[in-house]
């Protein structure tokens, strides 16, 4: 019996919560459109979220393999 069943691992959940990051930049990032708060944090924090999720949906675990 696998005691580990109920349990999520983090690598299948983090591409989901980099999702929920991009959603919240570009809310941020709406705000600062409507100059509520600068361009200069909203702006880098979408492209790094972004691309975070990117990453993470296409990062493969891949067996290299013992050297």
């Amino acid at each position: 019996m696998n005691i580990w069943l109920g349990v999520i691992d983090l690598q299948e959940i983090m591409p989901f919560l980099f999702l929920l990051l991009v959603i919240i930049a570009i809310v941020l990032n709406l705000f600062a459109l409507m100059n509520l708060i600068t361009l200069l944090i909203t702006l880098p924090l979408l492209f790094i979220s972004i691309y975070l999720t990117i990453y993470a949906f296409t990062h493969k675990r891949v067996y290299r393999g013992s050297r």
